[in-house]
């Protein structure tokens, strides 16, 4: 039986040097990793970010105008 060429991505993890890499694999992971890092950093869906004094300042909504 051949051995897959899949195989190696089951144990890949991120590292800082995908974002250069041009295989499948290493780009898939630092645009999983770039989605996360913004989903945590822009916070949660309701569209409140707070300042640091801890107020919530509600995000614009509307969209772009022509």
């Amino acid at each position: 039986m051949k051995k897959s060429q899949h195989a190696p991505v089951a144990g890949k993890v991120y590292e800082t040097e995908d974002y250069k890499k041009n295989d499948v694999a290493s780009k898939g992971l630092a645009e999983t990793h770039e989605q996360s890092s913004d989903t945590y950093t822009e916070g949660t869906i309701d569209g409140v970010m707070e300042n640091v004094a801890g107020t919530d300042i509600p995000l614009q909504t509307d969209g772009y105008k022509k």
